[in-house]
């Protein structure tokens, strides 16, 4: 299960990890969620800039565990949050049903999951926390080949 091409709100969209020539990291994530804005939102915009075009990098706004808004109540919010607050270097998607979190067994939010190239997942990691970063460093590190 993947976003469907109006599900993404901000740059382009992303094809689904089984066609996915570089492994990628997904963060499940929702504005509500204080740690998915103070920690794992920056921590994912710093995972982009270190590894640059080796990584697919994704942001999938999700309603599980959330409110279940409306399109038309999320979308303006959350694309001036991506824009204009955040400005986020990579594309970010809806879950308004939350079905597809649902979908991949997240916990929560912030929840990610780490493919390789060719959509194999790797890892599913939920929350924010030190000890959760820097599992997910050293195991990007790992997959890309770079000293973490």
């Amino acid at each position: 299960m993947w976003p469907d091409v109006d599900d993404f709100v901000w740059q382009t969209p992303v094809i689904k990890p089984e066609n996915w020539a570089k492994p990628g990291i997904v963060m499940f994530f929702n504005l509500e969620c204080a740690a998915c804005i103070s920690r794992g939102i920056p921590f994912l915009k710093r995972l982009s800039k270190t590894y640059g075009n080796k990584l697919n990098v994704l942001a999938i706004h999700t309603a599980r565990g959330h409110r279940r808004l409306p399109r038309e109540d999320v979308v303006p919010t959350l694309t001036h949050f991506v824009a204009e607050f955040a400005r986020l270097p990579f594309p970010v998607a809806l879950d308004l049903s939350g079905e597809l979190a649902e979908n991949w067994q997240t916990e929560g939010t912030p929840h990610w999951l780490v493919f390789t190239a060719g959509g194999e997942l790797l890892r599913s990691v939920y929350g924010s926390q030190e000890n959760a970063q820097t599992r997910l460093e050293y195991l990007l590190a790992e997959l890309l080949e770079t000293p973490a």
